[in-house]
């Protein structure tokens, strides 16, 4: 056994009684996985795996990097003691849960409002509170949110609440959806389209119905999204003996939808809201962590993908480094810490996979992308290009790209948009394949907490994702400004059972 890190976290067994204690804990090394280690005084110890490979884990660590600090984001709430002082990166993506009223019922979910009791779904008033929130966040403002539930599309008014995320400024708009309302109409996802939704995130666990027993609705959801051409991120829960050996067959299921499908998200399960309390053997058998991700993938595809071309979320920082060098303007930081998440493009090229890794030497390419945002004196800008024209086709092999692939016009293309939008193009011929792995009481590092970039817009503040779900902040939130369901359905004259889908199986 080796220590390689000495972090913070949480026990488990305190947080099930209603208390948040941060105790010592340890990141080890053990028979080539990577393991976090904890022990509470009144309730032991604590053992939980972090990276079933440990040549991945010191591959991607080395890639921390600690952002602007963010100070509008809490790091207290309630009677909860704050874990840290100051939160340590920007909003990357917002969250703003618009209802927890859903028309399904998944085993795992602990959002939906037929499991909590209470109907939480904030006015249109308040919603706008909320964006302005995130836009006014410290030290950049949010431009990128994920309208989200519950289900959205639930609500009647999902149209003006979109029109009301665009007015304000967001210039990216994500509808977290079940994909049920889609896969009826049409003429719903034209809807969407025509508001300037920028991307449908949709779930969708597997492609057979025993993982997905809604996978004719996710296909029929994708089918009228291709007519209105409106782009849909699939998002798998991953889960240890469910739907884990459907990874592979999911990322190709998206590789031959690639016109409409621009990327996969897998989630492995988060053990927070009503399975926190799972008994041990249990979620050591769903437990799904990214190796194992990855792993899954490597064998689908027979080592095309492997989990080489991965690459955690803060690798891509020198690229907003360097733009915030040129333009003399904060940007939107990809601070992360390497824990939260990692990904790779996939080009699909003679009726194979061909990852961005395999014809450019990323590694390389940002390395000299972080060389270049050190440039300083005048003519900056100029000096800069120049370099760019000379040197980025050395980082490119062009016996291994897809055909027609133009790495230096796309960053040319890109450098005089100066913006998200001017890659389009490249994002339009791959498919993202990544991962996000939120944190809950088992597995929490406090390090990784502090460095989070996605956030909650809420009543009581801005708030860390994995604080507001995997150490019940959210629960909190939701109970303090929700209403019975027996007054919500008094106040409405509607019944939440009504809402409920009646074309097949609701769990």
């Amino acid at each position: 056994m080796e220590e390689l890190e000495k972090i913070k976290s949480v026990c488990p067994a305190c947080y099930q009684e209603g208390k948040i204690q941060k105790i010592d804990a340890k990141i080890i090394e053990e028979d080539g996985k990577v393991w976090i280690t904890k022990t509470c005084k009144k309730h032991g110890s604590f053992k939980d795996i972090y990276f079933s490979d440990v040549d991945i884990y010191k591959k991607w660590i080395k890639y921390k990097v600690t952002g602007e600090p963010a100070p509008d984001v809490k790091t207290q709430l309630f009677d909860y003691p704050a874990l840290y002082p100051e939160h340590k990166s920007q909003s990357v993506l917002t969250n703003l849960l618009i209802t927890n009223r859903c028309n399904l019922r998944c085993s795992y979910c602990f959002m939906n409002a037929g499991a909590s009791g209470v109907v939480y779904e904030p006015t249109l008033d308040q919603i706008k509170e909320l964006m302005i929130q995130a836009r006014n966040e410290r030290p950049v403002g949010s431009k990128a949110i994920q309208i989200t539930g519950g289900e959205p599309t639930v609500r009647d008014d999902l149209f003006n609440i979109v029109r009301m995320a665009k007015d304000l400024g967001f210039t990216h708009v994500q509808v977290n959806t079940n994909g049920i309302k889609l896969a009826e109409s049409v003429e719903y996802c034209q809807r969407l389209k025509d508001e300037k939704v920028n991307t449908v995130y949709m779930s969708f666990d597997g492609v057979t119905k025993k993982t997905n027993p809604w996978i004719e609705q996710g296909k029929k959801a994708i089918e009228n999204l291709r007519k209105v051409n409106l782009k849909v991120v699939l998002v798998p829960v991953l889960i240890g003996g469910k739907n884990l050996h459907e990874t592979g067959k999911i990322v190709r299921f998206a590789l031959d939808n690639m016109d409409i499908v621009r990327g996969v998200n897998f989630q492995p399960i988060s053990f927070c809201g009503r399975i926190t309390k799972i008994k041990d053997e249990k979620r050591d058998l769903q437990r799904v962590d990214y190796v194992q991700m990855m792993a899954e993938i490597e064998n689908e595809f027979d080592g095309q993908i492997s989990r080489d071309d991965f690459y955690p979320v803060p690798f891509v920082f020198p690229v907003s480094k360097l733009i915030e060098g040129l333009k003399g303007e904060s940007q939107v930081e990809f601070t992360a810490h390497p824990g939260c998440g990692g990904a790779t493009y996939i080009f699909f090229e003679d009726g194979k996979p061909l990852p961005i890794t395999r014809f450019i030497d990323v590694e390389g390419l940002l390395d000299f992308i972080n060389k270049q945002s050190e440039t300083k004196g005048p003519l900056k800008k100029v000096r800069v290009a120049a370099s760019f024209l000379k040197h980025i086709n050395d980082f490119v092999d062009p016996e291994k790209a897809p055909h027609g692939f133009d790495l230096k016009k796309l960053l040319k293309e890109a450098a005089l948009g100066g913006n998200y939008d001017s890659l389009r193009g490249f994002h339009y011929k791959s498919l993202f394949v990544g991962s996000m792995w939120f944190q809950d009481s088992f597995n929490l590092n406090i390090d990784r907490l502090e460095r989070c970039v996605i956030h909650y817009t809420t009543l009581e503040g801005i708030v860390p994702f994995c604080a507001y779900n995997g150490l019940g902040i959210g629960d909190k939130i939701r109970e303090k400004h929700s209403i019975s369901i027996k007054d919500w359905e008094q106040e409405t004259g509607r019944k939440i059972k009504d809402e409920l889908w009646k074309n097949g199986p609701l769990t």
